[in-house]
């Protein structure tokens, strides 16, 4: 399906988001419709592995959400189709890449930040400015304490600066930083690494880490065992690989 302000496309068990309005990308309520119809076809396709979301353009994954939708008329509307993506995301069972090379902020910043992992550029920066314009970021206030802490979380959202890549890196915002030059080089390798896996137990291993995270540590081990006895276990994938390993030979994966 075509669509108006991204790409969409499945590709080697691969769903790709793109967003599309170079040079700022600047997230409007119509492309938020159109993630949405995307995240909830990647919710549904079985077939697909990883979901990436990229960005057309060198300069900005997104300069954030467009400051027309955050007047009174459309704020409303604004927040709860924005935040039904995320509502989408946290359903999604295959593994989520945020992918960076330029400036990711506010709404921008968000996004990546509730992907699984992210890979961005050296020239990257990150940040949530939306203080200085003098509202917060709803997502960034709920999910950064507990990503980076809650010390990282007042300094980012409270001074609105901007952040290196580097420094994302540091505090465990972004998963690796690749040089600018062979970029995309650098990403197709850090992807490879996720896609020569089982589909199957990739969901069932995100599924366990996920469950873990409202709960103390007993509470998340029962919880994890519990979806490793009774889920990957159960799983003909599970079984290959112990077999290729006791047998000395590469795992031949059914997804199953």
């Amino acid at each position: 399906m075509a669509y108006q302000w991204i790409n969409y496309e499945k590709k080697n068990k691969v769903a790709t988001i793109t967003l599309n309005t170079p040079p700022l990308n600047w997230i409007t309520i119509v492309m938020m419709n159109e993630i949405n119809e995307c995240l909830i076809d990647v919710k549904q396709d079985k077939s697909v592995q990883l979901l990436v979301f990229d960005h057309a353009g060198e300069k900005a994954f997104s300069s954030g959400v467009d400051v027309a939708d955050h007047t009174e008329d459309k704020v409303d509307e604004m927040i709860d189709t924005f935040h039904r993506m995320f509502r989408h995301m946290v359903e999604i069972d295959v593994p989520i890449v945020g992918i960076v090379n330029g400036v990711a902020l506010g709404g921008g910043c968000e996004v990546i930040a509730f992907c699984d992992m992210v890979v961005a550029s050296e020239k990257s920066r990150i940040g949530q400015p939306e203080i200085a314009v003098g509202v917060f970021p709803p997502v960034a206030a709920a999910w950064f304490p507990k990503i980076i802490g809650l010390k990282k979380t007042y300094e980012l959202v409270l001074t609105g600066k901007m952040i290196s890549a580097r420094e994302a890196e540091a505090i465990g915002l972004v998963n690796t930083v690749l040089p600018v030059e062979n970029f995309r080089e650098g990403v197709d390798k850090f992807l490879s690494d996720l896609m020569n896996k089982s589909r199957s137990v990739s969901i069932w291993t995100k599924r366990a880490i996920k469950a873990g995270l409202s709960l103390d540590f007993a509470q998340a081990l029962r919880a994890s065992e519990l979806l490793y006895l009774n889920g990957c276990m159960t799983t003909k994938d599970a079984k290959e690989g112990i077999s290729a390993f006791m047998e000395k030979r590469k795992p031949v994966w059914k997804d199953e």
